[in-house]
């Protein structure tokens, strides 16, 4: 995969796999565009920065970039688990608007740079809990099975100019985001247990995946959700 003088945006490239991400495509010398709530000490000195909350206004976003761009990753999201009875109407609200609207902002800011690229690509991070049922992800399951949604529509859309619109969806991954299901090593063992593969994913894992979509390897391929998740989304192994 050839990323070299490619320029790429990563929302949310702070921590666990957009961190991953953006170290992945500084080191095969990307242009890397980052915008999270804070920067991270392990970023390379090369990375453009600006401070930004998804959550509220990002209409400067579109000042930020350069030109032209030729990949999108948003990185954001939230793991709300909590049994059915005691979700509020906010916790679905919340989780709606941190993991699609921010999305959807985010992306309709970076349209024209991304028209002027000659092969773009956005890729949006779902859940394996999107298509598969699984207890106390009500609202985060809602949030992300919209995303799967929002990209195949944007896929179709978005074809004749050329931008690719995938989705990666993974399982439980070693990220700050998912450290209280991963704090002991009880917890670790039991979560490991339940992939058929016996292992939970790493932020390489997925980075990897989303790299892939964002190459121009994966030209012929948009609007696909693409599940890494060791196995739990469709095989029984017991």
């Amino acid at each position: 995969m050839n990323f070299e003088n490619k320029n790429m945006l990563i929302i949310g490239g702070s921590s666990g796999i957009g961190l991953d991400l953006v170290q992945y495509l500084s080191a095969q010398r990307a242009n890397v565009f980052t915008a999270s709530r804070s920067r991270s000490a392990f970023w390379p000195e090369s990375i453009h920065y600006m401070e930004i909350d998804v959550l509220n206004s990002n209409a400067a976003l579109s000042s930020f970039l350069p030109d032209k761009l030729d990949g999108l990753v948003y990185c954001v999201g939230s793991i709300n688990l909590k049994p059915f009875a005691r979700l509020s109407e906010s916790d679905f609200i919340d989780d709606f608007k941190l993991n699609v609207i921010g999305a959807v902002s985010c992306i309709q800011q970076s349209l024209n740079a991304l028209k002027n690229s000659s092969s773009a690509s956005i890729v949006l991070i779902s859940s394996v809990a999107a298509r598969t049922g699984l207890g106390f992800h009500a609202s985060i399951s809602a949030s992300k099975a919209a995303i799967e949604g929002l990209a195949v529509s944007l896929a179709a859309e978005l074809c004749t100019s050329q931008i690719r619109v995938n989705v990666v969806a993974p399982s439980l991954t070693d990220t700050p985001l998912a450290s209280k299901l991963l704090n002991t090593a009880e917890k670790m063992e039991a979560s490991a247990k339940r992939h058929p593969l016996g292992k939970y994913g790493t932020a390489r894992d997925i980075s990897a995946a989303i790299a892939f979509l964002l190459s121009d390897d994966s030209s012929w391929i948009t609007g696909q959700v693409i599940p890494v998740n060791g196995g739990i989304g469709n095989l029984k192994t017991l």
